[in-house]
């Protein structure tokens, strides 16, 4: 991994960590994950198992550090690195015949079922959850897979823009 590449995945995750930290925790503490779509960001801009894995243990720590939700610093350094592999995974699967940009979008509110789902389950195992698990499922994360989806297509085509126009990435790789 070079230098470029750990600033631009740091410069993600500080983001997804000021968005994870100012959103409020709804169902019983629990928040919408606006630290994923920079954690996804990050994957889909450089795709190697290596960023995938890193990206995904630090946006698991700094998820856990900031969460609202009672309990919830294991089930955040579960859910993140284990989602970011699966995501990873998807990606290189599905990016052979889909256009990147639309990947991104569905593989976004994909990825955020598979992290709310794992959360959810990791928390009920660990510590338990508040109101059972069918209801933040559909109370907390099928909206943040809504939120997501949306907020993946607005920042794609600008953080591509971005590090285009810097140099971080070059044209082939969008």
């Amino acid at each position: 991994m070079n230098t470029k590449t750990m600033v631009t995945l740091s410069l993600f995750v500080g983001i997804g960590a000021i968005l994870h930290a100012v959103i409020p925790g709804i169902g019983d503490g629990m928040k919408p994950d606006m630290m994923l779509v920079m954690m996804f960001l990050g994957i889909i801009t450089f795709p190697t198992i290596k960023n995938a894995l890193t990206i995904g243990v630090v946006a698991g720590l700094i998820s856990g550090i900031t969460t609202t939700f009672p309990g919830g610093f294991f089930p955040n350094v579960i859910d993140k690195p284990l989602t970011a592999l699966l995501f990873f995974g998807l990606l290189i699967l599905a990016k052979r015949f889909i256009p990147v940009f639309p990947l991104s979008v569905g593989l976004t509110a994909i990825g955020t079922l598979i992290s709310g789902t794992i959360f959810l389950t990791s928390a009920l195992i660990i510590v338990g959850l508040p109101v059972p698990f069918t209801v933040l499922l559909i109370g907390v994360v099928l909206p943040a897979i809504v939120l997501n989806g949306i907020a993946m297509f607005i920042l794609y085509p600008i953080v591509q823009t971005i590090l285009k126009r810097t140099s971080l990435i070059d044209e082939a790789a969008a």
